[in-house]
Parts: structure tokens; C-alpha cells; sequence
């Protein structure tokens, strides 16, 4: 299953890590060039939240900007009965 918000639809994004050399055109070099990249993932800040999806509570991924918004309704805790 795909990490992704509930609401909006946020995912996880790709990009790279640049690994520069050379001294800067400020400090009288030539300037600094890429030497190296590798791939990598920008997370999006996911949290799992007990939420009522359709009249029945479930257990969901929202992003903290939705929380932030409160667009779900929140799903009440279950009690547990004693045995008594």
C-alpha cells in the first residue's frame, strides 16, 4: 500500500542529492560544479490517525497540514467492558 494522504492526496516525491566541487566564482575560483547526484525521496509528514471513513472508524494516513485544517471527524475510542 502507497503512504499517501487520505484527504489530500499528498505523497512522496523524488529529487536528487548534489554533491558540488570547485571553489566559488566570489571566492576566486572557476565556479562550482555537479561532480555527483543520487536519487532520493522527499517524505511527505505523514501520522496515522483513527478517523470515521463511511460510518465506520479506520485507520488512515493524514498529512499534519490537513490535521492542521480538521477536515475529518475523529472516530470515538472503544471502551473495554469489565468481566466482572
Amino acid at each position: 500500500m502507497l503512504k499517501e494522504c487520505v484527504i489530500c492526496k499528498k505523497v512522496a516525491l523524488t529529487g536528487k542529492v548534489l554533491s558540488r566541487k570547485g571553489q566559488h566564482k566570489a571566492k576566486g575560483g572557476t565556479g562550482s560544479k555537479i561532480a555527483r547526484w543520487s536519487k532520493r525521496k522527499f517524505l511527505a509528514n505523514l501520522q496515522t490517525v483513527h478517523i470515521v471513513v463511511g460510518g465506520t472508524p479506520k485507520k488512515v494516513y493524514i498529512c499534519a497540514k490537513c490535521i492542521k485544517k480538521g477536515d475529518f471527524k475523529k472516530a470515538v475510542p472503544r471502551v473495554k467492558k469489565p468481566t466482572t
